[in-house]
């Protein structure tokens, strides 16, 4: 059976607070409860990011790259096939052509011909003319082959990743990567793009210091590129400590100037936000999408072409096709989705009284590759369990390709290390994060990694149990909830992975409702705490979905609505408790 889920509101430290007097006392407990103790934490400026001089090896590869630039070498970044890699690439790219990189190119695997990362067939295709320098953007820690293989091909090769490594790391003439054993950068929550980020800062110094800039080759300006930092930052739904909300918010603050890449600002159009507001929700749920479909269905060639683009009419184009990605994306998603509800169901009936097992295994012949990563995480938000879902590499193809997504307090990636460990060779290769992974397995080996899932599962939590609770941030008084409020929780942002935006809970009555866009409902409603009537809507929702009388029971956050010209605040109905 699927357990229904608890609420539980989040604690608010009790000690040390020393945020400002003028903050709202809603806002102070929300930050108190994300552990914000202080008011020198609010301060997201650029000069507050951490120091690059504890990243492993990052020295090493910027004087390859600073060489590479000053010989006039060759230079390949090879980037990974999502927002992160895509956005990591183009700022490579476009960072390194500043400095003066004249020779540079960049590649980015087709996952349905190469599969991820730096592979040996990806790496073949470059035996005829191999560049001098090849540079990893979002991959490389688990590419043992394929950075052999380059290296043989008389490539010197530099890995930049913030996936977790393996017991055998590539060999590579320098790896950066914040969870490298011994690495001592406080932040081990980068994302790619951060990488490259803190790279290229590092060899545009080094450049500086050889007396590389002047006149004729002015010293470029690294932040201008921020908005991309920004973007894969969020896409790739890595914590958001404070280092990482440094970076997005700077990235934010410059989309909202207009300073970013015309692409960028295109995908924003197509998605409906306007960028004088952007927030991390909107490069997440409106500009992520359109650039990762591209890396889902196709190639994501487009997508960081879109990004490398300085013409605003060529951006667009290039945006419009992976708008048309993407809404090619959601309709298979919306059909593997309800089909992967339906193993859910039948698992479900067949198991009665029983509690479904503790991970979820899905497979379907139909599937795309491309898309069975969304479908585990829409599957394991219904069911609150670790899903693996699996389809086919391509038509025909004994391999399937499989996308795990997890849940707080189970690390997925020691779940396959563990299946490695008791069934050696079950997998062909596998590789991730604590709350996301991949894999390859032939398909005869599908039923042995079923039946080994659960077992790695219960190994790993070795008595503990997944509680399926959500937190939150408790009630607001209706004399509270207004503009003042929602403004404030805005610019209190970014918000994200492991620094959530607010959700509270509360009892209203519902004074007016109606269905705006065909399936969303907009509704006027009152605290029973008292106030004036303020504005609600519930996304996917119909009329019927509230029904009978009395005072309905909302999960919420607070957000500004701006329309026509008007500001106001609006409830941003996430749950309907009753």
């Amino acid at each position: 059976m699927i357990e229904r889920a608890r609420l539980r509101q989040r604690e608010a430290a009790s000690a040390g607070d020393g945020l400002p007097k003028s903050l709202h006392p809603v806002s102070r407990r929300v930050l108190l409860a994300r552990g914000v103790q202080d008011e020198s934490a609010l301060s997201l400026n650029l000069q507050e990011l951490h120091s690059p001089d504890k990243l492993c090896d990052i020295d090493g590869a910027a004087q390859l790259l600073a060489d590479a630039i000053m010989q006039d070498q060759s230079v390949l970044v090879v980037g990974d096939f999502d927002a992160d890699g895509a956005t990591g690439t183009a700022l490579a790219v476009l960072s390194l052509g500043a400095m003066g990189c004249k020779r540079l190119g960049f590649r980015v695997p087709n996952r349905f011909e190469f599969g991820y990362g730096l592979t040996v067939p990806l790496v073949e295709t470059l035996a005829s003319a191999p560049p001098d320098l090849l540079v990893t953007v979002d991959s490389g820690i688990a590419c043992i082959a394929g950075v052999r293989r380059a290296r043989e091909l008389g490539a010197r090769v530099i890995v930049t990743d913030h996936h977790l490594p393996g017991p055998e790391l590539p060999e590579a003439q320098a790896i950066v990567n914040p969870n490298n054993p011994g690495d001592k950068f406080p932040s081990k929550a980068l994302a790619g793009v951060g990488v490259m980020f803190y790279v290229l800062g590092t060899v545009r110094r080094l450049l500086r210091e050889r007396g590389w800039f002047g006149r004729s080759r002015p010293m470029p300006n690294l932040a201008r590129y921020l908005d991309l930092v920004a973007l894969g930052t969020v896409a790739d739904l890595v914590p958001l400590d404070r280092n990482n909300r440094i970076l997005v918010r700077q990235g934010m603050e410059r989309i909202r100037r207009g300073i970013c890449r015309p692409g960028l600002m295109a995908l924003l159009r197509l998605g409906g936000r306007d960028y004088r507001y952007t927030s991390a929700a909107d490069l997440g749920f409106a500009v992520a999408p359109r650039l990762n479909a591209a890396g889902r269905l196709e190639d994501m060639s487009a997508g960081i072409r879109c990004l490398l683009s300085d013409e605003a009419d060529e951006s667009m184009e290039l945006a419009t096709q992976l708008d048309a990605l993407n809404r090619q994306r959601r309709d298979l998603q919306e059909t593997m989705q309800a089909e992967a509800m339906q193993q859910v169901e039948s698992l479900v009936e067949t198991l009665g009284s029983r509690a479904l097992p503790p991970a979820v295994c899905l497979y379907d012949a139909a599937w795309h590759q491309g898309i069975v990563g969304l479908v585990a995480s829409r599957v394991k938000d219904a069911v609150h369990r670790p899903v693996i879902a699996f389809a086919p590499e391509s038509a025909g193809s004994s391999l399937l390709k499989g996308s795990a997504r997890s849940v707080r307090g189970l690390h997925i990636r020691d779940v396959l290390a563990w299946i490695d460990a008791n069934r050696p060779g079950l997998m062909k290769a596998y590789g991730g994060h604590a709350m996301a992974a991949g894999l390859t397995l032939e398909h005869q080996g599908l039923a042995a990694f079923r039946e080994s899932l659960p077992l790695a599962v219960e190994t790993i939590l070795a008595g503990a149990t997944l509680s399926h609770e959500i937190l939150t941030d408790g009630e607001v008084d209706g004399t509270e909830l207004g503009l003042v409020l929602a403004a404030e929780l805005e610019e209190l942002g970014p918000w994200g992975q492991r620094f959530p935006e607010p959700v509270f809970e509360g009892a209203f009555e519902i004074i007016d409702r109606r269905v705006v866009g065909g399936v969303h409902l907009k509704m006027v409603v009152r605290s029973l705490d008292g106030g004036e009537p303020v504005d609600a809507i519930a996304f996917n929702c119909t009329p019927e979905t509230i029904d009978g009388q009395g005072a309905v029971r909302f999960l919420f956050r607070l957000g500004v609505n701006r329309w026509r010209g008007s500001v106001s605040c609006q409830l941003v109905i996430e749950q309907i408790v009753r």
